[in-house]
């Protein structure tokens, strides 16, 4: 009897092809438009680099150094970002619906136009502080926190 294999979706293709080119240190790298579905990539160094229209659905960016990055129009569903230091990164008009931040390093990050669940959006304004050194807004003003 001959076995089934699981289909994989061209996204998920995609995403495969990305991940064979990427190495723990990609900072200050131009990856934008990246597809990074499903992908493990707790403790990256992201620093700096251009990930803007990247996509990290359901991701782990676990303990991932992204300060400094530009995360403009980011598409990470369930993506999870504990640990991470965000630092200064921009988050603008970014979807991160169903994404968490626990401990996750946010002094300086932009999260203007950008769409979070209720919950993750009061825990990240409660303890929201800096400027964003590129775009000059504040984390706070970014999430909307009262």
């Amino acid at each position: 009897m001959a076995r089934r294999r699981a289909a994989i979706t061209a996204p998920e293709l995609r995403g495969q092809r990305a991940l064979q080119d990427l190495q723990p240190d990609m900072r200050g790298r131009n990856l934008q438009q990246q597809e990074f579905l499903k992908a493990q990539l707790s403790g990256f160094d992201f620093s700096d680099a251009d990930l803007r229209g990247a996509v990290f659905n359901a991701s782990d960016l676990r303990g991932a150094n992204l300060r400094g990055a530009d995360l403009g129009d980011v598409v990470a569903y369930a993506t999870r970002f504990e640990d991470s230091d965000l630092s200064g990164t921009i988050l603008r008009n970014g979807m991160l619906m169903q994404s968490h931040f626990r401990d996750a390093r946010i002094d300086g990050a932009d999260f203007t136009d950008a769409v979070l669940d209720l919950p993750e959006q009061k825990a990240l304004c409660a303890r929201a502080a800096g400027t964003n050194p590129v775009t000059g807004v504040t984390t706070r003003d970014s999430l909307g926190c009262r």
